[in-house]
Order: structure tokens, then sequence, then C-alpha cells
């Protein structure tokens, strides 16, 4: 007998994996924090006696090299992967022995990267699980374009070809458990759907219904933006990354929020965008603790500046410092909670701004009256229909291109109102007048509002 737990990264569109037998177990593509893994492990009884990463990954800072360490496992990594670190090169092929009766076999996968790895667990000869990384995905396949740009055909191709090698040589009822593809940027497409198995994909994912050419030319028409650290995560995998720090930063008051924000520091603001826009520190941003923190911040912040955490709790602090450990951003200048009141200095105010519905947005141009309505939602969102006179930028591309919103009081709206309160948020900043519309967009044409394709 064996068994698979699953560790959720929400924030991130990702899951790791801890599986094994009663004695051993091996993690595979492991978080940062490994503290999870090894509370894992702890609470089977059992042993890590591997840790397997699939790829070098794109999109988040791997916590293989550390628990390695911690745990004295053996650390397997694809052997066509350009690494600095110690490690055990694994090729196509090549078994370990995790507990009695199960064995970890190397399967290559190339296509999300060149050098990607599935691992098949066998119990008593016969495949158990498929733990596919970024290779066949639920519905869908990691994307090819994360590596360089004159590989992104070919890679194309190998997807295809690794998704037939999976699916020709595993039974329709072995779990497909991929590390990519819960709103992960690294899958090639979004898909619907927590669990699946060789058998479904078979018959549901294009990259076993499809031929080859059809194939690679949807997906590559249809890959969406990358974010922009993702180009830092790759080489800090492949140079083998620090431990984590979890300790909590230094406490911030009033005046040294203040003295950052002048210093051009980032002040984020992880409360509610109802509370946020309620009041809040003028110059703050407003990436919600619950959304998808981790991905947005660092999509939009120039890398390395020195982030100030601001929250309700200390919880709220803790969980954001472990989300943004993921991806980089490793220790926050400081933090402060409690009452926004005492964020800012004797004799300041705390800055606000509106939010409002599509109907209210209707009800203001009914009137005649002239806004800026700002569209923030992805190029593939707004091809499939915009509110008429709309100005496009992206929310990850806003920080650069603030000076291209025209003048007037910006009504900022996305799909569902969380990217909209960041937009705002730094629009707010920079000294705009905002209204955030937080509503969902299909309430656009419910209002009235004229919604027309590009």
């Amino acid at each position: 007998m064996f068994f698979v737990d699953t560790l959720e990264f929400e924030g991130l569109g990702n899951r790791s994996y801890l599986v094994g037998g009663p004695r051993a177990a091996v993690a595979v593509d492991p978080p940062r924090d490994v503290d999870q893994v090894i509370a894992a492990a702890a609470k089977r009884g059992v042993r890590i006696a591997y840790v397997a990463e699939t790829h070098v990954h794109n999109d988040y800072i791997t916590g293989g090299p550390e628990l390695a360490r911690i745990t004295g496992a053996s650390y397997l990594v694809p052997a066509a992967a350009h690494v600095s670190f110690a490690r055990t090169p694994v090729a196509d092929g090549d078994t370990v022995t995790v507990d009695e009766g199960l064995v970890l076999r190397a399967l290559a996968t190339p296509g999300h990267t060149p050098h990607h790895t599935s691992y098949v667990l066998e119990e008593d000869g016969r495949g158990a699980a498929a733990f596919t990384g970024g290779s066949l995905l639920i519905g869908t396949v990691g994307r090819p374009d994360l590596v360089e740009p004159r590989l992104t055909e070919e890679l194309a191709r190998a997807q295809h070809a690794s998704a037939h090698r999976l699916a020709d040589e595993l039974d329709d009822e072995v779990p497909v458990l991929p590390t990519h593809g819960f709103g992960s940027f690294c899958s090639s497409s979004q898909a619907e759907g927590e669990a699946t198995t060789i058998g479904r994909e078979r018959t549901a994912n294009d990259a076993l219904t499809l031929d080859v050419d059809t194939f690679v030319a949807e997906m590559l028409a249809g890959l969406d933006d990358v974010p922009a650290y993702y180009a830092h995560m790759g080489p800090a995998n492949a140079a083998g990354p620090a431990p984590v720090d979890l300790t909590p930063p230094g406490r911030a008051d009033a005046g040294e929020i203040a003295a950052r924000l002048a210093a051009g520091e980032w002040v984020v603001d992880l409360r509610s965008r109802t509370a946020f826009a309620e009041g809040h520190v003028a110059g703050s941003c407003n990436f919600e603790g619950d959304g998808k923190l981790a991905t947005y911040l660092a999509w939009l912040i120039p890398w390395g500046k020195p982030v100030t955490l601001l929250a309700d709790t200390p919880e709220r602090i803790a969980d954001a410092q472990r989300e943004l450990a993921r991806v980089g951003i490793d220790r926050p200048a400081a933090a402060a909670t409690g009452d926004p009141a005492a964020w800012i200095r004797e004799g300041e105010r705390l800055a606000s701004f509106p939010r409002a519905r599509f109907a209210d947005l209707a009800e203001v141009r009914g009137r005649g009256e002239e806004v800026v309505v700002l569209d923030v939602r992805r190029d593939s969102e707004r091809a499939a229909g915009h509110v008429e006179g709309a100005v496009h930028v992206p929310v990850h591309e806003l920080y650069g291109r603030l000076d291209e919103v025209p003048s007037g009081t910006v009504w900022v709206h996305c799909a569902g109102g969380m990217r909209a309160a960041i937009a705002a948020s730094l629009l707010d900043a920079a000294g705009r007048a905002v209204v955030a519309v937080d509503d969902g967009f299909d309430a656009a044409r419910e209002a009235g509002l004229t919604v027309t394709r590009p």
C-alpha cells in the first residue's frame, strides 16, 4: 500500500506531493518553505528518502536543496538540467526504490523544458501514479515558451510527443498528478478540474486528441502573458536557492512607513480591497492577502525593491511572508499590524477612494459625464469583449505605463475586482482620482454598457 499527500499552493496555482509507503517517502517538486513537507512526513511517520524535481522551475523557488540537506535525502534532478549544486542526476528509465514494493521510475517528458522528467510510481511492478510536473496537466499541458523563444515550437512539439508517451505507457486508471495547472501561469491554458487520470486525459486533452500540427498551432496562438518575475526563478533554482528565513520582520511605526514611502520603497497593504478603499496610507498599494498575492506583487514590483507589509494581524503578515518567499521576495523590510490610523503620523489623514458597480458606471455615462474607463485585464480576456471606449492597460504593465492613462477620473475594472483594486491603488498612489469597479465583467452588458470585440 502507498499514500499520496498533496500540498496545495493556491496563490501560485501549484501542487507538491509526498508519496511513499509505511517507512519511507519521496517529496516531488517541494516548495521553498520545506517545513510543510517535513510536517507531512512526520504526521505519516515516514522518512523522506528522496527529493525529486521534475524540472528547473520557472515560476517558484524550489525547496529541494534545503529539504535534501535537512533530511539527508537523495536529491533527484534531471541529468540534462544545468545546475550548480550537488545532486543525483536521473535519466530516462532510471529507478529508485522508495519503500518495499514501491519504485519510482524516471520518464523523460521534454516540452515544458528540454530536460523535463516525469516520475511514475510503480507498486509491485505496475504503474500506480504519474507525477507529471509541467508535462501532462489536467486538460492541458505546461507551456513551452518559458525557456528560450527560439525553442518554443520545438518544445511544443515535444510536449505533444511526451503526452502521447505517457498515455501509451500507462493504464487508463493511473492518476495524473501534475505540479502546475491549478491557476498557474506555467499552464499553456487554464482547465477545469481538480483530479484526473490517464484515461480521462486520453479523451479530453488536446495533446492527445489533436494531431501534432493542429495542437502546436492552437497552443502557440493561445499562450498568455508571462509574469515578469519568472525571469528570476530559473536562474535562482539552477544556482541552488538559499534556505528560507521566515522569522518575523521588524515592526514599522508611522514615521518609518512614511520614510520608506519617501525613499521610493513599496508599502503593501494586505487587507481586503473594501477596507483599503475606505482608508489607507497614502502612497501604499493594495494586494489582498487572500488573492494571488505572490503572483501579482512579484509581477509588478521592480525586482529587488524593498517591501513593507501592512495587515490586520501578525498572522496575515506571516502568511504573506511565506507566500512571497516562494517567489524570491525573501525578507520584508518591515511590517505593521492593527488599526490603520496608527500607520500615519499625527496630523495626517488616511486616503480613500470610492468603489462602484458597472451599473454605477452606466448611470454616470448615461448622464453624459466624461470619465476614463480603464480595463486592466489581460489581452486574451479583452479579446472576448470590452466596454466600448475603454482604455486598455493590463494590470501587470500599469506601473510602468501610468502616464498613458488619460486625464480625468479613472473608473478601473477587471474581470472580478481584485486586479481592479490593485490598479486603483497604483493610480491613487500616483495622485489620480479613481473609482474601483468591484464587479463581475458579465454585469457590464447587463447594466446597459456596450460591450464590443476588438
